[in-house]
């Protein structure tokens, strides 16, 4: 991912807005996580509308080569219960996750029974609810711990599996996912590991009383570590989690805001966790690299989504970013495309 033997620098390939209207006729915004579908031909957003919706761009490699045509915003996919039906609560999803026929998403708690952190796993084909599975205990709402209101969880990453592992249809995904903010229990700047999949035991109670029993291996939560993340202020926090294949690292997107409109935007650099998930108390990652993004040119703006892009011609990778404008007239829905800039060589 950083193919460069020492410093590494970021070029803004291109950056465009999208319109505030889809294909419909109705609102565009709201986007919170972004990622690329299997296949490399589409972008899809989540967008965390009171009416949540996936929405996809077409032809993201255009994106800062050939002329820097912009993207084509595709048809939107409506998320429903496992009825059809629109959710009776707001579902706020804040992380997205493409695996096969099912999009992964973390849903952002409010320490109510109406709307606890959750994973949930929804039909790609028709955005139906299929199973939703409840955080562990140490994440949900009780006095003095938990997730904050509003605070996570906003990352979720697929985790690169070894060529040597079992795999299989059936077989659950490695999913890591963190939370934006310290768990109220946790120190200022240790940021939770949680990892969903397979080769972790199973644990009572993780999933819903209405999940289907499958012959599929059935996966679990362990604690997967801790991230050291400086958080500059009670509005900064992690919004996106992402391993790339074959890099070695854990990236995270660090976001930052001071009323009534100043924003900060980081990206961070990690080893990544073991395969194995980690106890409680093992050491925390801290980070190896990380840069100011408005430094390479982002606009200010409410960075809330990370993805691997498409390949460059020369071969260089790229990230693509969105903005979540919040349905606010004040900020604005963006994509980006950045690359890793190497140093000139003598």
């Amino acid at each position: 991912m950083l193919p460069c033997p020492g410093e590494v620098s970021w070029q803004l390939l291109a950056e465009v807005k999208l319109p505030r209207e889809g294909t419909d006729g109705q609102p565009l915004g709201g986007f919170s996580a972004t990622a690329m579908d299997p296949e490399g031909r589409s972008l899809w957003l989540l967008s965390d509308a009171p009416a949540p919706f996936l929405v996809p761009l077409h032809g993201i490699a255009r994106l800062g080569e050939n002329g820097g045509i912009p993207p084509v915003v595709g048809r939107r996919l409506r998320l429903t219960d496992a009825n059809g039906q629109p959710f009776a609560h707001p579902l706020d999803g804040e992380g997205l996750v493409i695996k096969g026929g099912s999009f992964w998403i973390v849903s952002e708690g409010r320490r109510t029974l109406e709307q606890p952190p959750r994973l949930l796993r929804f039909q790609r084909a028709t955005g139906r609810l299929q199973e939703a599975f409840d955080l562990p205990a140490d994440w949900q709402a009780a006095p003095g711990r938990g997730l904050g209101s509003n605070q996570g969880p906003e990352a979720l990453t697929l985790l690169p599996v070894s060529p040597a592992a079992p795999g299989g249809s059936g077989r659950p995904p490695s999913l890591l996912l963190a939370a934006e903010r310290p768990l109220l229990q946790d120190p200022e700047g240790s940021l939770r590991l949680l990892h969903f999949g397979p080769l972790a035991r199973s644990l009572a109670g993780n999933a819903s009383p209405t999940t289907p029993q499958t012959a599929a291996p059935q996966p679990a939560f362990l604690p997967a570590g801790r991230l050291e993340v400086a958080l500059e202020g009670p509005q900064w926090g992690l919004t996106e989690l992402l391993a790339p294949p074959s890099s070695g690292l854990l990236l995270g997107l660090v976001r930052g805001y001071a009323a009534p409109n100043r924003w900060w935007a980081r990206l961070v650099a990690f080893p990544l966790p073991a395969s194995r998930p980690a106890g409680e108390h093992a050491p925390p990652l801290a980070p190896v690299r990380q840069w100011d993004l408005l430094a390479a040119g982002l606009s200010p703006d409410n960075w809330e989504a990370l993805a691997v892009g498409p390949a460059l011609a020369d071969g260089r990778p790229t990230l693509l970013l969105a903005s979540d404008d919040n349905f606010n007239v004040m900020q604005a829905n963006r994509i980006a495309r950045i690359a890793p800039r190497c140093p000139a060589r003598p």
